[in-house]
Order: C-alpha cells, then structure tokens, then sequence
C-alpha cells in the first residue's frame, strides 16, 4: 500500500492513468463511446454523441453499404466525370488532327483498312471533320446533353462501358452495309454521332424501365436518323442506325435491377449485366467476322 501527501490511502492499479492503446506514451481520459477504449486527440474522430476511436470508425465504414445507382453502378461524386473525359479527348484530338496532317485518315473507319487496323473501330468515335465546325460542335454538345443523367443513372463505369460499346457498334454496323465494290468500302468516317446514338437509346429504355417519359427523345431519334438518309448531306446513316441498335442492346443488359436490393441480388444483378455485355461484344465480333469472310480476296489490306 502507498500513502499520498495528505496521509490517505490509494492503490497502485487506481493511480495510473489510461493511456491511448495506439499511442501508449499519451495519458487520455477520453474514452470512445463505441468500444469505451481511452482514445487520445489524434485518434478520436467526432460521432453522433461523443467520440469515437480510428478503430471503430473504420469497422463502421466496413460493414456500410456503399450507395448505388438505380442500376448498380457505384456512387461517386456529383461530376459527370466520364462524359467530361469523352469530351476533353475529343476536344483534343479534334486539335490535333488540324496540326497533324494525315491524323484524321489514320484513326476514321475504313473498311478496307477493318482488319489490319481493328484500332479504327473505336477511334473513329473521337476525331471529327477538322473541315466542318459544326460536326464536332453538335456532336459534343448532344453528348453534353445526355451524358451527365446516363452517367448517374449507370454510375461511371456503366456509363462508360455503353459509350464504348455503342461506338464499336457503329463501326460494325458500317462495316456490315458496306458494299466491297462500291464507294462505301474506302470512304473514311468519323464523329461520335454513332456512340451518341446509342444513349438516345439507353435513354428511352432505362427511363421507361424506371416509369419515365422519352417521347421527347424518340422525337428527336427520329428526326437525326431521318437526317441521315437527306442526299447530299455525307451523314453515314449506317453509323446512326447501329449505334442505336447497340446501345439499345447494351441498355437492356444495364437494365437488371436487384429486386429486393440484399448483397446475393446486387452480386446476381451485376453478374448478368457483365453477362450481356459480353454477350453483345461476341455479337459484334460474330458479325465482323461472317462479313470479311464473305469479302472477295484483294479487297482487304
């Protein structure tokens, strides 16, 4: 037994001070009001009542669901980051191509080239008439449109997968009505009206999935896809038509919803959406291949 100054009596075990279990060389009499541990300044994290230590905190953050769209897709921040990228790159490329001669040709469709530049399929969707103002103009000012509401409705990685997918589907789909003997076959396209096509589609399919009103945008799909076969105007139709045939398929694959929002059905949910992808992706390939097998020879390079 120990005796203090004024003669009274006090244990050993009494007499020592709580110390921070991550910081034992700090005393603390602040204890968290989850696990009731001392948790000293640097550790204590601010909670409904009191404090709480890094510990529990980060158990909490854990066993929390993180938000979802109402297509699976993540939660992110506020920014339509993806459409703004789409954007940027186009912009960009867009500069580019007026100080690079020959860029233009290099990255458009062309299927004659299809095969021994698979690239094309996809770049074609980013560079734009560097003769033409208003293509790009248009272009990135419909994609502006749509692509802040796709992109909260899918999340970014959703989003993303149907603006890429839908660009490869114009592609294809030129590809596909391309004539080997005719001018088609070696005429270069470019612009990302084929990807913006297909989220006209996935608009009108996600928005009536969730009990909303497109006649507006079917209005407008209608009036651009008749635009497409005015003569004179060098709009490829043939783009238009399979863009919005592809984001149409991807749309229904993103549009799987876990009934009754549990971990099994958002697990199931997420799996049949990258089931469909998939399964539209082969489709484009199957298609890409039966059309240059049937290409007489010489006429690929």
């Amino acid at each position: 037994m120990t005796f203090d100054t004024t003669g009274g009596a006090a244990t050993g075990e009494a007499s020592a001070a709580p110390v921070c279990p991550r910081h034992p060389g700090t005393v603390s009499y602040v204890r968290c009001q989850r696990c009731e541990r001392p948790v000293c300044p640097a550790c204590q994290r601010p909670a409904a009542v009191g404090v709480q230590c890094v510990d529990c905190v980060r158990e909490q953050g854990r066993s929390v669901r993180a938000p979802r769209t109402p297509f699976g897709g993540r939660v992110t921040s506020a920014r339509p980051v993806v459409t703004q990228s789409i954007i940027g790159i186009c912009a960009v490329a867009f500069l580019l191509q007026w100080t690079r001669p020959g860029l233009t040709d290099r990255l458009s469709f062309l299927p004659y080239e299809a095969v021994a530049e698979p690239y094309r399929f996809l770049t074609a969707a980013f560079v734009h008439s560097p003769s033409f103002l208003p293509h790009i103009l248009l272009n990135l000012y419909a994609l502006w449109m749509l692509g802040p509401y796709l992109e909260q409705l899918l999340g970014p990685v959703r989003f993303a997968a149907l603006y890429l997918v839908s660009a490869l589907g114009s592609s294809v789909s030129i590809l596909l009505l391309a004539s080997p003997e005719g001018d088609t076959w070696v005429t270069h396209t470019v612009g990302a009206s084929g990807a913006v096509f297909g989220l006209f589609s996935a608009i009108v399919i996600l928005n009536r999935r969730l009990g909303r009103d497109s006649s507006a945008v079917i209005g407008v799909i209608v009036v651009n896809l008749a635009f497409g076969f005015w003569p004179g105007l060098g709009i490829s139709w043939q783009g238009h038509l399979g863009g919005l045939v592809t984001g149409a398929l991807v749309s229904l694959a993103l549009s799987v919803r876990a009934p009754d929002g549990t971990a099994t059905a958002v697990a199931r949910r997420t799996q049949l959406q990258v089931a469909g992808l998939a399964g539209v992706l082969v489709l484009l390939v199957v298609l890409t291949v039966l059309k240059v097998v049937t290409v007489p020879s010489g006429l690929l390079a």
